[in-house]
C-alpha cells in the first residue's frame, strides 16, 4: 500500500483529485495538508509517508519551500509537485528543491496512477509538455560558455545565493541564516545587480557561470 500525503489548499482541486484517486485500491492518502507549513507539522509527528502530491502556490507555506524543507530532512520521501504551472522557473526550483517530479493537474486519472507507482518505482515522473521544457532548459545550460569570474560577491551574499538557486524563498532563507527577511531582501537585489540577472532562471545561469555554484 503507498501511503500518500497531499498539500492543496483549494477544496474544489482536492476534491477533483480525489475523484481521480477513487478506485486506487494501492494508493492510501493518509492526509490532506492546507499549506506547506500544515505537512511540514503534520509529519514531524508521522513520517510513515511515502509520498507527497505538492501543490505550488498555497498561503503560509508555498509548495517549493516546503519541498526543499522535506527533502532535506525526510529524503526518503518522494515529492511530486502537482500545479498548474508549466514556466520554466517553477520546473526549475521544483526539481531543484527536491521534487522527484512535476505534474499538471490536468492529467487524467489513469496517468496520475501511473505516475505515482513509477515515482515509487525510482522514476521521474513528468507530463509530456513539461519533459519537453526540461530538455529545452537543460540543452540550452550545456551551450552556456564558462567564464572566468569576474563578479565579487561577500560570503553572506554567496550563502544565500545557494540557498536561493535550491528553491528556497527570502523569509525561509531568513529563518535559516537567523536573520531579518528585509536584510536577505537587500542582499538579493544586490546578488540580482552583481550578476546582471532579472529572474531565477538567469540568476542561476550567470552564477554558474561566474563559478559561484555547480
Amino acid at each position: 500500500m503507498i501511503r500518500l500525503a497531499i498539500a492543496e489548499d483549494q477544496p474544489l482541486s482536492m476534491k477533483a483529485l480525489q475523484q481521480k484517486l477513487n478506485g486506487c485500491d494501492d494508493i492510501e492518502v493518509v492526509y490532506w495538508a492546507q499549506n506547506g507549513r500544515d505537512l511540514i507539522n503534520f509529519l514531524e509527528d508521522d513520517q510513515a509517508v511515502d509520498i507527497i502530491l505538492m501543490d505550488i502556490e498555497m498561503p503560509v507555506m508555498n509548495g517549493i519551500d516546503a519541498t526543499a524543507l522535506i527533502a532535506n530532512k525526510y529524503p526518503q520521501i518522494k515529492i511530486l509537485m502537482f500545479t498548474v504551472f508549466e514556466d520554466e522557473d517553477h520546473i526549475f526550483l521544483s526539481i531543484k528543491s527536491g521534487a522527484s517530479g512535476y505534474i499538471l493537474k490536468e492529467v487524467s486519472a489513469g496517468k496520475l496512477r501511473e505516475m505515482i507507482t513509477d515515482t515509487m518505482d525510482g522514476g521521474a515522473a513528468m507530463t509530456p509538455s513539461i519533459a519537453l521544457k526540461a530538455l529545452h532548459f537543460l540543452r540550452n545550460e550545456t551551450l552556456q560558455p564558462k567564464v572566468i569570474p569576474q563578479v565579487h560577491l561577500s560570503k553572506r551574499e554567496v550563502e544565500i545565493l545557494k540557498h536561493l538557486t535550491n528553491g528556497l524563498s527570502n523569509k525561509i532563507i531568513a529563518e535559516m541564516l537567523f536573520i531579518s527577511a528585509f536584510t536577505v531582501k537587500r542582499h538579493v537585489e544586490n546578488i540580482y545587480q552583481k550578476l546582471h540577472a532579472k529572474n531565477r532562471i538567469s540568476l542561476i545561469h550567470n552564477a554558474r557561470n561566474e563559478g559561484f555554484i555547480e
